[in-house]
C-alpha cells in the first residue's frame, strides 16, 4: 500500500507513486521485514549507470536485525538529524565506487549514478508503503572510520528507510515542516526548449520535501 500522506499536486498528471514519494521525519516503530529490504534494494540494482558499472554500494543498519550498525550510522549523522532519524526502522549509507572496474580510470559519474539508484530505490519503497529521507547532514569521515570504508569509495548520502508515523510524534518545528503543503517549481522555471534563457528570478522556496 502506497503512502498517501501530503501528496504533491502538480500541473500535469504523473504516476501516483511519484507524487506520493516524500521525505518524512516521522517514523513508526514497525520493523522493515528482510524480504521488503531486499526488494527495495533490488530496485536500486535496476538503475542506469555509466558503462553499466553500478558503482553504488550500500551499508544497511536495521534496528531489528543489525542494531550495532544502525547505531554506527546514527552516530555519523549531524545532531539535528539524529533527533528524528533514530526512530526509523533502518538507516543506510550510499557509497560511490570512484573508479571504473574495467580500466581503473576515474568515474566522474559515480555519484550521479548512486543518486539514480537511490532515487529508484525510493520509488520502490513508496510503492510498498515505506518512505526514505535522504540526508546530506552527516560526517563522511565518521562513517568511513566506523565501517572501514576503503580508499576509492566515498560515502555520498545517508537515508532512512521505514514506515511513516504520525507527525504529532515530532517536536513542534519538525511537525510543522512535516505537515506543510509540498510544492514544486512550475515547468516554466526549469524546462527550457531551444535555448538557454535568463530566468526572471530563481525561487528557492519552492522545493519543500
Amino acid at each position: 500500500m502506497s503512502d498517501t500522506t501530503n501528496v504533491l499536486t502538480l500541473e500535469h498528471e504523473i504516476l501516483p507513486v511519484l507524487a506520493q514519494r516524500r521525505s518524512p521525519r516521522a517514523y513508526s516503530s514497525k520493523p522493515v521485514p528482510a524480504a521488503v529490504v531486499e526488494q527495495v534494494f533490488t530496485a536500486a540494482s535496476s538503475a542506469a549507470s555509466c558503462f553499466g558499472e553500478q558503482p553504488w554500494r550500500y551499508i544497511l543498519g536495521s534496528q531489528s536485525t543489525s542494531p550495532e550498525a544502525f547505531q554506527k550510522i546514527l552516530g555519523g549523522l549531524m545532531e539535528f538529524n539524529q533527533v528524528w532519524a533514530k526512530n526509523a526502522g533502518a538507516l543506510a549509507v550510499g557509497v560511490a565506487k570512484l573508479h571504473f572496474s574495467h580500466d581503473n580510470n576515474a568515474n566522474g559519474w559515480a555519484k550521479y549514478d548512486v543518486g539514480q539508484a537511490t532515487a529508484t530505490l525510493a520509488i520502490e519503497a513508496t510503492e510498498l508503503g515505506l518512505q526514505i529521507h535522504q540526508m546530506a547532514g552527516f560526517s563522511p569521515d565518521a562513517l568511513r572510520a566506523a565501517f572501514n570504508i576503503p580508499e576509492g569509495f566515498e560515502p555520498v548520502v545517508v537515508f532512512t528507510l521505514g514506515y511513516p508515523g504520525p507527525a504529532s510524534d515530532l517536536p513542534d518545528p519538525l511537525r510543522e515542516r512535516e505537515e506543510a503543503p509540498r510544492t514544486r517549481k512550475p515547468l516554466a522555471e526549469f524546462l527550457f526548449e531551444g535555448a538557454w534563457p535568463t530566468p526572471a528570478g530563481e525561487r528557492y522556496d519552492q522545493a519543500t520535501v
